[in-house]
């Protein structure tokens, strides 16, 4: 099966790295005509928007910082400024701090559910709005986490902010299903991303063996990699996926409810 998004228009959060920038560069090859790519780095946003128009998939980088309230407002009418529309949108940007209910702070928060909640929600209604205005339908993934479920302790803001999130995919597939926009999310397992290194390595104190170590437990051998989840992301907002809308996909090699 080969999915295809020829003469689509996407929107990608976060694709300067990590399951963002595979997603882009999985929707370039895979037809698409247009991305609005983001993030906070100017020049590496830049050289993956040169990297993914030589492939033939015109792309235009706008940096922003998702945790300012007027980030989804621009961006959104960054992409319809430049390309016309909004076919597809995915939300991959997110800030995975640490924060308990022993040591979270009002700011960590505010900050946590800014990124990852705040501004996938009005990044959806402002795309969602440009989906109805033409008629033509689209399609909306959320990257999410396992952690959605429950998350280990000091994941517990991180955790909340994903299941806000499961529930804001399901809310905005329910609404819109008739509009013929699908809306559907990944709760991804343990995936290996640059951000994940630097947190397990540095932040956390784990070394540069962590990543041999994390892949000894893991029962295929090894952790996701940012392939494995941009693959799936680009078949959710494919045709391929057929109807489907309000989904949440465990993707984890772990068996949710099994006793480990």
């Amino acid at each position: 099966m080969e999915v295809r998004l020829d003469g689509k228009v996407m929107l990608v959060t976060g694709a300067t790295q990590g399951i963002g920038r595979a997603t882009a560069e999985t929707l370039a090859r895979s037809g698409a005509a247009g991305l609005l790519i983001t993030g906070r780095d100017q020049k590496r946003g830049d050289a993956v928007a040169a990297e993914l128009t030589a492939t033939g998939a015109a792309t235009v980088f706008a940096a922003a910082d998702l945790g300012d309230p007027e980030a989804p407002a621009q961006l959104t009418r960054a992409c319809i400024e430049r390309f016309g529309r909004i076919d597809g949108l995915v939300n991959a940007a997110g800030l995975t701090d640490r924060a308990s209910f022993a040591d979270a702070t009002l700011d960590d928060w505010a900050s946590l559910f800014a990124v990852n909640a705040r501004a996938p929600f009005f990044l959806m209604q402002a795309a969602i709005a440009d989906m109805k205005k033409r008629g033509q339908g689209g399609a909306i993934v959320n990257i999410l986490s396992i952690n959605a479920h429950c998350g280990s302790p000091e994941l517990a803001v991180y955790s909340a902010t994903k299941g806000a999130l499961a529930t804001l995919t399901k809310n905005a597939a329910n609404a819109h299903r008739f509009d013929r926009i699908r809306v559907n999310g990944i709760n991804v397992g343990w995936t290996d991303t640059p951000a994940e290194r630097i947190m397990q390595a540095d932040t956390l104190g784990q070394g540069s063996g962590w990543l041999d170590s994390a892949n000894a437990t893991q029962p295929f051998g090894r952790l996701f990699s940012v392939t494995d989840i941009a693959n799936l992301a680009v078949f959710l907002l494919s045709d391929a996926a057929g109807p489907m809308t309000g989904t949440l996909i465990d993707q984890e090699q772990w068996v949710i409810g099994a006793n480990r």
